[in-house]
């Protein structure tokens, strides 16, 4: 298993490019049983990433699971790609064997500091 965020994931990528070596790179990655691109939508992509992306997803989506954790809905996937045929292409990839789940729950995180300050609340500091 590998996991990484997707910016992290596309450096790699670019590196492995620049060396001549990016089939290589994604065969690695073919090999893993499975992988987890977190924090998808998070940054823009520029046209190199965004192709550097669908290639991985392309490359990954026949060979073993992949999961993906992103704050955007696939409507919006394309405001973080500099081209929206990718970024199509990428989520037409991506959920063609998929199952989808929506949280619409708070995160954990927020969800921890709200129960953090409620306990602050209910017992303050005797000092």
């Amino acid at each position: 298993m590998l996991v990484d965020i997707a910016s992290s994931w596309i450096a790699r990528l670019a590196a492995a490019h620049q060396q001549n070596r990016l089939e290589t790179a994604l065969k690695k990655v073919r090999r893993y049983t499975l992988i987890i691109i977190g924090e998808v939508g998070y940054i823009m992509f520029d046209q190199d990433a965004a192709n550097l992306f669908f290639q991985l997803s392309a490359s990954r989506c026949e060979q073993g699971p992949v999961k993906f954790t992103s704050n955007l809905p696939f409507g919006l996937w394309s405001e973080t790609s500099s081209n929206d045929v990718v970024a199509a292409a990428m989520i037409d990839r991506l959920i063609h064997h998929a199952e989808v789940f929506t949280l619409t729950d708070d995160s954990y995180r927020t969800r921890q500091r709200r129960n953090l300050s409620r306990d602050q609340h209910q017992n303050p500091d005797p000092n």
